[in-house]
């Protein structure tokens, strides 16, 4: 399997909302270099596995909605927005934020990423 085959399997399959079906796809050495509209953060594998827990029970349910996946080597380029229904009001969909990230793949793995979000 290719970086981009493994970085499409990643979010077609819902692992990125599943701590447990995350762990899978990260490199024990995984860094992710993540530039915020509310701060610059650099989250290792144990971070990244936290905060998908806590979106997991922060949210009813979420989704991506994908528009370009660019590969070029090892390196894969997501572009996306993240919707999620609140635990509040679980009918009602809003979006998280819009993001685009580089994964660097290494081992089959994700070990490196380059993430730019903005709050919806």
């Amino acid at each position: 399997m290719d970086a981009k085959e493994i970085v499409s399997e990643y979010y077609n399959s819902g692992a990125y909302r599943k701590p447990e079906a995350m762990k899978v796809y990260l490199h024990d050495d995984l860094i992710v270099y993540w530039n915020s509209s509310k701060g610059y953060l650099q989250l290792e594998k144990s971070d990244l596995l936290t905060l998908a827990a806590e979106l997991q029970k922060s949210y009813t349910s979420s989704r991506l909605d994908i528009s370009h996946i660019i590969a070029e080597g090892n390196n894969v380029t997501v572009r996306y927005n993240h919707y999620v229904n609140p635990i509040e009001s679980p009918n009602e969909e809003m979006i998280l934020a819009h993001f685009v990230v580089i994964w660097e793949i290494k081992d089959k793995k994700f070990y490196k990423g380059y993430l730019m979000s903005q709050v919806g």
